[in-house]
């Protein structure tokens, strides 16, 4: 019966987790767009009008609100993929590449915030950077009066986004090489004169593209639609479309609720037609690829751009990894004068006196990331043992999963929250975590269904045969096998959980603060201290997990080789 009642939970799971995507996301999609067209009764709007989409038209700055908010998330776009591409076409198969997961740990599992907070940090005009090169260098005994944080073009916003975009789309590549014959075909390539760069991008890119695509839709939402980051490096006035909308709908004049979702509606239209143009743009770019193909050139001016890309995108690791080396300088840092390169002096006193509201806000953090993720890693094993036992997900399951990340935030949350009000669960941990859960199930899932479709089934069936059952085979030989892949996917989605915002923001309606919603906070603020005590722990925890997540296996397995070093 237990067996019966087991296969029967396994058959209804993917049913029952993409109910968890879409029933959050259809409501929220529908609570944003009523009140897009004036119709929320709670608030007095009876009757259906086109008033908050003048009021969004007629306020200043508007349209270059939406032209900023395009020309930042579409260059983001393209550069995070220039840049992904050309490194991993000049560092494949070179020796250093093998390890370059690991180097990427410490950025992917800084969240966005966290790594933004540290960014202006660097490039203040009084910021790390300037004070490394003054006044030996420049000359300059103050600092320049020069505006680099929410510069009005965009562009630190687009650098902020990229140091965490570019490290995402390389190990999206670096996951879809194992689906391809990489070293066959780059073997006859290289035979036939090709350099290793070309012959990288004419016969492997094309390849590798089509299962990138998804995740390259996934960072044109985000860096079209971005909140936190927007706040900490983005222009003020006017500041980006998702930024104005999350101004409004916490005006203190519950009205302007109405336009603020107007501006979410406006915002999933931008991602729908950018991502609709970026798709079209791709048709135009494979048939000018093809005939560049047929060509036969054999080192030209996009396989030589390979090296410097491969350079700047270097230059742009060291970038973030000082970026978190700041912050934990300027948290220790007693007196730190312009144009000293270090703090004067050291003190822990920035810790001490947060003493009070660190370790609550961590914990409340850490409780959040460990219930989302734990309800995740329960949904997603039980989706993936009942793919292995039948038939596999095909592409419209995994345009589900991907529909979080495909959607801009803002536009949904809205509507999710006057969900959760009318369901009266606003503002408590539950709503918290189940809005963590729409975004940390689907990283969860990419991370770990490769690993867990490269299964030998082999050891299955042996198990099977000496007479374990289905469920002995599952704990006892599949769990300790892919422990490792799994704890880390577990940390990925931690890290996913702990960089969340907006979702925090509206899920606990203010009554729910975490790491993530006060460094947003004090960003703004001009205790440099502070703000970097708080950045430091945002940024340590999900460390600390993966770190663990890392060191586990080898601790369990220590005298099973195969164990702590399957991938």
């Amino acid at each position: 019966m237990t067996a019966q009642h087991g296969v029967q939970w396994l058959q209804i799971a993917p049913a029952f987790t993409a109910g968890v995507f879409l029933l959050p996301i259809g409501a929220g999609l529908i609570g944003t767009l009523l009140p897009a067209f004036g119709y929320l009764p709670a608030i007095g709007g009876t009757e259906f009008s086109l008033a908050p989409w003048r009021m969004l038209i007629a306020h200043p700055g508007f349209v270059t609100s939406v032209m900023l908010t395009l020309a930042t998330g579409v260059v983001t776009a393209v550069l995070a993929l220039m840049l992904a591409v050309g490194f991993c076409a000049h560092a494949y198969g070179r020796p250093w590449a093998r390890r370059v997961g690991t180097w990427l740990a410490p950025l992917l599992s800084t969240p966005h915030s966290a790594l933004a907070i540290g960014f202006a940090f660097l490039i203040l005009p009084s910021g790390w950077i300037v004070r490394a090169i003054s006044p030996w260098l420049t000359g300059w005994t103050l600092p320049p009066d020069v505006a680099t944080v929410g510069h009005h073009s965009g562009l630190t916003l687009v650098f902020g986004l990229l140091l965490k975009e570019v490290p995402y789309l390389i190990l999206m590549i670096v996951s879809a090489l194992n689906q391809v014959p990489v070293r066959e075909h780059l073997t006859i390539a290289r035979a036939l004169g090709y350099s290793r760069a070309e012959a990288w991008l004419k016969a492997i890119l094309p390849q590798v593209y089509p299962q990138i695509r998804l995740p390259i839709y996934a960072v044109i939402a985000f860096s079209l639609s971005v909140v936190d980051v927007g706040l900490i490096l983005g222009p003020g006035n006017p500041p980006t479309l998702s930024v104005l909308a999350v101004r409004w709908f916490f005006d203190a004049d519950i009205q302007m609720y109405f336009p603020a979702a107007a501006a979410a509606c406006l915002q999933l239209l931008l991602v729908v037609a950018t991502i609709l143009t970026w798709f079209g743009l791709e048709r135009c770019v494979m048939i000018v690829g093809r005939r560049w193909i047929a060509t036969g050139g054999r080192s030209g001016l996009v396989s030589r751009l390979a090296r410097p890309i491969a350079a700047l995108t270097c230059t742009l690791f060291v970038l973030s990894l000082l970026a978190i080396v700041g912050m934990a300088l300027w948290s220790v840092a007693a007196q730190w004068r312009y144009p000293g390169a270090l703090p004067q002096a050291w003190t822990w006193a920035n810790w001490m006196r947060r003493a009070d509201t660190l370790p609550a806000l961590s914990w409340t953090t850490l409780v959040v990331g460990a219930l989302a993720t734990v309800i995740a890693v329960v949904l997603v094993l039980a989706c993936l043992e009942n793919e292995s036992r039948g038939k596999r997900a095909g592409a419209g399951a995994l345009w589900i999963l991907y529909l979080p990340l495909l959607f801009p935030q803002i536009a949904f949350l809205f509507g999710a929250q006057v969900l959760l009000v009318r369901l009266e669960l606003d503002g408590t941990l539950l709503a918290v975590v189940w809005a963590h859960l729409i975004f940390v199930l689907p990283y969860l899932f990419l991370s770990l269904a490769d690993p867990w479709r490269a299964f030998d089934p082999r050891y299955a069936r042996t198990a099977a045969s000496l007479g374990a059952p289905r469920a002995r085979v599952f704990f006892r030989v599949k769990l300790p096998i892919l422990l490792r892949p799994l704890l880390i996917a577990c940390a990925v989605a931690f890290a996913v959980s702990v960089g969340q915002y907006l979702a925090t923001l509206f899920a606990g309606n203010g009554r729910i603060a975490t790491l993530t919603t006060e460094a947003v906070t004090l960003a703004g603020g001009a205790d440099r201290r502070v703000i970097g005590a708080y950045a430091m722990v945002q940024a340590l925890l999900p460390f600390l997990v993966y770190l663990l997540a890392a060191a586990l296996p080898a601790l369990l397995y220590a005298k099973r080789r195969g164990l702590t070093g399957w991938t």
